[in-house]
């Protein structure tokens, strides 16, 4: 184990400038149809994964012996806020909404509203997230009090530490619907339809009188949503569900479910439509009455059914390091393990339009790996090096930080 340890401080102090690294008889989750190879060696050469294989070498290559340990793609954070919400009670860090200050009876939509513009790369959750083996998340815009059921725009960023984080090919607009939205939408799920037909109709038939739901950016913006593009449909209850469904259809919107704590009820109709679904795999009680069919088979019943899908915690971003447990609880509870890894990573690229680059131990994918000290979805395993881009990261943040301060306090006091 001190070996272990002193070849990644080496790497780590070597970080300036990336160099080729080859993790040596590791025991590797691809996510890919390969599955899981052990007693396997990985090299990664100019940021990417070169080859894999038994035996490998490389001149010049620094080596790291794994001695069987776990290696996997850097995971999945879920729908967070980090980097665009520093302190929840504290307005001048918190970007994650858009407040427009008007009644429901007067609503108009911002879909130009983009919170990935705010990221703020130097933020503290940044570091406290991707020690714990996530090497990018994707930021969720919120409703204001004063808002409206459309959130914005959001967007996948890498979590090492760069200010031009964004990666664009997962830009994606968030639509929140179901009865927590009925305050901000005159008091009916029934009217979040109505004005989506609305910003549908607005959008192709051109509507540029002073009372219309959206301002041109924001028809041009909502234009290309309606041509192949993503949306995130924040919902819950099965009915709600299978109207996103078929509205998205209707209108060549590439629909996510996130959410979705009664999707297990329409598993067959989300695997026919190729929706794919992010949940909370610890939702079992329901918080609302659209959540009444909540159970922790959620992710078993969607994996069985053929839906695609991947975790989010929704909640505080400051627990988004804990996605870990609800894959392992989804395991718990009947999901496989190499699909729960592999929803935490190829499939959660795949959701976003990331995994032709991202997400799997392959060739040519981008370097962002974790090497464990145990089982990755045990959560008294650690992260023992995190890779982003190949370059490794420094394996600390503040949390750690405050942990070795007083540790040491303690440590003296116990020695007095």
């Amino acid at each position: 184990m001190r070996t272990l340890i002193a070849s990644l401080l080496a790497v780590v102090a070597s970080n300036a400038v990336a160099q080729d690294i080859l993790i040596r008889g590791a025991t590797v989750y691809t996510s890919t149809a390969k599955g899981t190879l052990t007693n396997t060696d990985v090299l990664i050469r100019d940021g990417k994964i070169h080859s894999i294989g038994a035996g490998l070498s490389a001149d010049n290559a620094t080596s790291i012996d794994a001695k069987g340990r776990a290696l996997t793609p850097g995971l999945f954070a879920g729908l967070t806020s980090i980097g665009i919400q520093e302190v929840s009670q504290e307005a001048t860090t918190d970007d994650t909404s858009i407040g427009l200050g008007a009644p429901a009876y007067e609503m108009q939509w911002r879909p130009e509203f983009d919170v990935s513009t705010a990221y703020n790369g130097r933020s503290v959750l940044v570091p406290v997230t991707r020690v714990e083996g996530m090497t990018w998340t994707v930021l969720n815009p919120g409703i204001a009090s004063s808002g409206n059921f459309l959130a914005g725009q959001g967007a996948a960023v890498t979590l090492d530490g760069r200010q031009d984080a964004v990666l664009d090919a997962s830009r994606s607009l968030f639509i929140n619907l179901g009865g927590q939205m009925n305050s901000h939408s005159g008091g009916s799920r029934a009217a979040q339809w109505m004005v989506l037909e609305q910003a549908v109709h607005e959008t192709r038939n051109r509507i540029s009188d002073g009372k219309s739901l959206m301002h041109p950016l924001g028809r041009e913006v909502f234009a290309r949503y309606l041509s192949g593009g993503r949306v995130i449909f924040n919902v819950d209850r099965a009915g709600d569900i299978v109207k996103t469904i078929a509205f998205a259809k209707r209108y060549n919107i590439k629909p996510v479910i996130a959410g979705g704590a009664e999707a297990w009820v329409v598993a067959d109709q989300l695997a026919e439509a190729k929706v794919p679904v992010i949940i909370d795999a610890l939702n079992n009680l329901p918080n609302t009455f659209d959540q009444i069919g909540s159970r922790l088979d959620n992710a078993a019943l969607l994996n069985k059914a053929g839906v695609k899908l991947t975790f989010s915690m929704f909640e505080d971003s400051h627990n988004a390091r804990k996605v870990r447990q609800l894959a392992g609880n989804a395991v718990a509870h009947g999901m496989p393990k190499e699909a729960a890894v592999t929803a935490l990573t190829g499939d959660a690229a795949d959701i976003f339009g990331l995994g032709a680059t991202r997400g799997r131990i392959a060739a040519g994918q981008v370097a962002d790996v974790v090497l464990w000290s145990g089982d990755p979805l045990d959560v008294t395993s650690l992260a023992d090096q995190v890779w982003i881009a190949g370059r490794p990261v420094d394996m600390r943040s503040r949390q750690t930080e405050l942990r070795d301060r007083y540790f040491e306090r303690l440590k003296r006091a116990t020695a007095n």
